[in-house]
């Protein structure tokens, strides 16, 4: 019996052509059989490069056929291509064909039509019975590597959710990508479907229910702050269009790391506005520090620490509010039961402390980008998709930030991190909360920057110039339990705001192909 595997371009009039003598073949000839295989024209080169490679042929046009040798316990025997089926058409059954090339190309066209139509239907299937599909960026970075045991263990999404992770990040990380792929594989999770890689910008986000976006990779240094600001707009102005194209409608985006947190976040709702209800920037980075330097100043667990509030930028000027923060299980003359807490700020009767040494730890730590690093970030993305999903602590206060709609006269328009309690799958800001107004010197210094910040980035301000003040002024009278931290000199550059020249190459190419949305 003679099974032939006819393989070529979905859109391809020579493929059309075979395909239609081969049909006539199997219909007249009892012993003659087909296998047929179209694959989209984006894809097409890859895959005949794989099967060649696969199968050591050297074939380079669409269509390829060879025979199976199935039955003689041997691999498959590569025929060639479109001349040479009609050859051995002619030669063995006597059989031509007659169609023109009108003819070809018209049934070449309705071709890729079902092809695409079978894509979809195959996926729409696979949404049934699909795994929660996870998208990690920047997967290179030492975030991601602390991230996937995290969502492995099952914590984040619950046992009963299979989940199935991509890795995404430029070419030159692709070998490291497969490496985490292996070690993630050989943790056998039971809640793991499947992890793979991309690096094909078109193909990024592709059906994404959960996008983790992580800071760029960097090796190129960026000399002026305005600069660096105005890196960010590309990737987001990418990033924002794959997601609208691409992601599931429901897909929910979580922004992490070190610098420039909710412009990043603002940016991807500017150029994702369909989804920009849904993309949210972490902040319980800095709340697990400042919650670790107040348990280390009072010589307990930083868990029994809660409802420590940050507000503004949380990877720049932010303002960490104490007046509603509770510890629990302090050992002091005053016990009680495990659901007992006190104030933190009627336990630390040092307010010197609180004012400055407290507010020179946390600005150093964020300012230089220690003990941030890729176990915190990873925790703390982790803890807030937990919540998201499953509610945060009932009680619990949790800071985030999201776009501000004028909630405690925040200007409207940008990113603000603040507090909220989640619940039903979302968020409520808790704009109930008494005793939290903050003062109107402290706000503009908080929403000046990031108005800022946004405004040079887009190209509507040259300079940025950071709203100056001291620390003493920080702290009025009538607020000394108000604790305040400038954690970021915007005016001095870190090796944290650089931006690697490949990923630049990397989005020019593919902006050069792409109409911006």
């Amino acid at each position: 019996m003679a099974k032939f595997v006819i393989a070529g371009r979905a859109d391809c009039p020579y493929y059309a052509k075979t395909e239609l003598l081969a049909d006539y073949l199997q219909e007249n000839l009892p012993d003659f059989r087909v296998h047929k295989i179209t694959q989209h024209p984006e894809v097409w080169e890859d895959w005949l490069k794989d099967v060649c490679e696969k199968n050591k042929w050297s074939h380079k046009n669409s269509p390829i056929i060879w025979r199976e040798l199935l039955d003689r316990g041997g691999k498959g025997l590569l025929l060639g291509g479109y001349n040479e089926f009609l050859e051995h058409a002619q030669l063995y059954y006597n059989v031509t064909s007659s169609m023109t090339t009108e003819l070809m190309k018209v049934i070449a066209q309705e071709n890729l039509g079902t092809h695409m139509e079978k894509e979809q239907e195959e996926e729409a299937l696979k949404t049934c019975v699909n795994s929660l599909q996870v998208w990690i960026t920047s997967a290179s970075a030492p975030a991601c590597y602390n991230l996937i045991p995290i969502l492995t263990s099952g914590e984040v999404f619950g046992m009963q959710t299979e989940i199935s992770i991509t890795l995404f990040d430029n070419k030159q990380a692709e070998e490291h990508l497969k490496s985490l792929v292996m070690e993630t594989q050989d943790l056998v999770s039971p809640v793991l479907r499947s992890i793979s890689i991309c690096t094909k910008v078109e193909e990024a986000f592709r059906q994404a229910q959960v996008i983790v976006v992580l800071d760029d990779t960097t090796d190129k240094e960026v000399f002026t702050l305005e600069d660096c600001l105005r890196h960010r707009v590309p990737l987001s102005r990418l990033y924002g269009y794959l997601i609208e194209k691409n992601a599931d409608e429901s897909v929910r985006v979580i922004v992490g790391g070190k610098t420039f947190v909710n412009l990043k976040t603002v940016l991807l709702m500017r150029y994702a506005p369909r989804i920009a209800h849904n993309i949210i920037a972490v902040a319980l980075g800095v709340e697990g520090e400042a919650k670790a330097v107040l348990a280390r100043k009072l010589k307990t667990t930083p868990s029994y620490i809660k409802d420590v509030i940050i507000w503004g930028n949380i990877s720049g000027n932010n303002y960490v509010d104490l007046r509603k923060t509770k510890v629990y299980r302090y050992e002091s003359a005053i016990w009680g039961p495990l659901h007992y807490s006190r104030p933190l700020l009627d336990l630390i009767f040092d307010s010197e402390w609180v004012k400055r040494e407290f507010v020179a730890t946390l600005k150093n730590l964020t300012a230089t980008g220690r003990q941030f690093g890729g176990i915190l970030a990873a925790h703390s993305i982790a803890t807030t998709l937990k919540y998201w999903y499953h509610g945060s602590p009932p009680g619990e206060i949790v800071s985030l930030g999201i776009l501000s709609e004028g909630q405690f006269g925040i200007p409207e328009g940008i990113v603000f991190s603040m507090p909220v309690k989640f619940e039903n799958g979302t968020w409520v800001v808790l704009t109930d909360l008494k005793d939290i107004e903050i003062s109107e010197q402290i706000m503009t210094r908080m929403t000046s920057d990031l108005i800022q910040e946004k405004l040079v980035a887009l190209g509507d301000k040259i300079h940025f110039q950071p709203c100056q003040s001291e620390h003493k002024d920080l702290v009025p009278d009538e607020e000394k339990d108000l604790m305040t931290s400038d954690t970021a000199d915007l005016q001095n550059l870190s090796p944290q705001t650089t931006f690697e020249k490949p990923q630049l190459e990397f989005l020019n190419d593919f902006e050069s192909k792409t109409v911006e949305p």
